[in-house]
């Protein structure tokens, strides 16, 4: 597993750090993408809950603008000192090896991304608090889902559900492959 060559470089390095790690799990170049974009539409700080190797950090920091700053928790203390390795030499970005939790303190987050399924309870309730109004939340890994309610896995998908239908947020579900999709809320 290479990069492809059109990847901004940060990526690149995170595609190499990742497989010299042996890790296989990470943000796709299409989820990737939308988080430059949005990244480039934010200020502030944005945050990660789950790290990994640094692969959907990198494509943040590819978007951020000079006056934003990423925080991201991991909880593997491994793959958190991969990630830092793709970063050692960047002010923009703090990777820590802890739980997500520990950011809960240094918000609010102007971009929050995180995957859909981690952390357990990373539905609305848990996450309202740590947005800014006008703040947008990602969440990737989903199945891309045609009925309602939504269906994941032979059972009603209750996390998509509430963040579709939390009043406090504006919530779209969009598709950024044939298999992938993500959710995309804003804070009102």
């Amino acid at each position: 597993m290479s990069a492809p060559p059109d990847l901004p470089d940060v990526v690149r390095r995170a595609f190499d750090v990742s497989r010299k790690s042996g890790y296989v799990s990470f943000c796709r170049n299409e989820t990737g993408r939308l988080l430059a974009t949005l990244a480039a539409t934010r200020t502030g700080t944005l945050a990660e809950f789950g790290t990994g190797t640094g692969v959907g950090t990198a494509w943040l920091r590819s978007g951020i603008r000079d006056e934003s700053h990423i925080l991201t928790a991991e909880l593997d203390p491994k793959l958190a000192g991969a990630a830092a390795k793709i970063f050692v030499d960047d002010d923009k970005v703090e990777v820590l090896s802890a739980d997500w939790s520990t950011l809960r303190d240094k918000g609010p987050f102007s971009l929050l991304f995180l995957d859909a399924r981690e952390p357990k309870d990373g539905g609305p309730d848990a996450i309202v608090d740590l947005v800014e109004a006008g703040g947008v939340v990602v969440l990737d890994d989903f199945t891309p889902c045609s009925s309602w309610p939504p269906v994941y896995e032979g059972r009603v998908d209750v996390l998509r559900e509430n963040w579709l239908t939390d009043e406090r947020f504006t919530t779209v579900e969009i598709m950024v492959a044939p298999d992938a999709s993500v959710l995309i809320a804003t804070k009102r």
